[in-house]
């Protein structure tokens, strides 16, 4: 199926990114691997609802519309149940995927769902071993934010924005996802050290900062 238009004169295209299923990792305690369910999708959403063009579906709401899960953040999602849940949030796309981290070797994998119809308009992932390196988490995110700005046809990220999201250590990211995982189960306190140890890793980290206030209060 062809993609609309250039959506660059159309309203923000709203995106509904889920959690992402950890599909067989090694080399960190299992607590991090949920938290990279929680963190790895919550950072691709910041990477797209900063597109101009884009627009990603607040986390509570997406939250909400999850199904019940326990005791992993994330299960298999098919392409018709990420659809459903992207339509009932009123998006445009829906965007499900998983990830596999090897002692290091970071494999992420990435699907874009029209939410109306349920087709898989695009698989994107960092099949070459070279993109591969956990330490930058952040870079292999951004690269899958921007294939899938190219696949919906809008314009390249604003270089300032890309560069950023590119710089977040990994380490930041994990620790970033600790505090999602941590808020979901009602651990404020724990949520709270998280954040703020994520933003001891990378200062200007926005996302960290929110979730603190979220727990903490302004």
């Amino acid at each position: 199926m062809a993609l609309a238009a250039p959506l660059e004169s159309q309203a923000r295209a709203s995106v509904a990114v889920l959690p992402f299923e950890n599909t067989g990792s090694y080399g960190q305690d299992q607590g991090a691997f949920q938290a990279l369910e929680l963190g790895i999708g919550a950072m691709l959403a910041s990477a797209l609802g900063h597109h101009p063009a884009l627009e990603a579906v607040d986390p509570a709401r997406m939250s909400n519309a999850l199904p019940v899960q326990s005791p992993s953040p994330a299960r298999r999602v098919d392409a018709s149940t990420a659809a459903r849940i992207g339509k009932s949030l009123g998006a445009r796309y829906a965007i499900t995927g998983n990830f596999a981290d090897f002692y290091g070797k970071f494999r992420l994998n990435v699907r874009l769902v029209e939410a109306e119809t349920g087709e898989i308009l695009k698989v994107i992932s960092n099949a070459d071993p070279k993109l591969q390196d956990r330490t930058a988490l952040g870079a292999i995110i951004q690269d899958a934010a921007e294939k899938i700005a190219t696949a919906i046809k809008v314009s390249p990220f604003p270089e300032n924005v890309a560069a950023r999201a590119r710089s977040i250590p990994a380490e930041a990211i994990a620790l970033f996802g600790r505090g999602l995982l941590y808020e979901s189960q009602g651990e404020k306190t724990k949520a709270g050290e998280a954040y703020e140890s994520a933003i001891k890793e990378f200062p200007g980290y926005d996302e960290a900062q929110q979730g603190l206030q979220r727990v903490r209060g302004p």
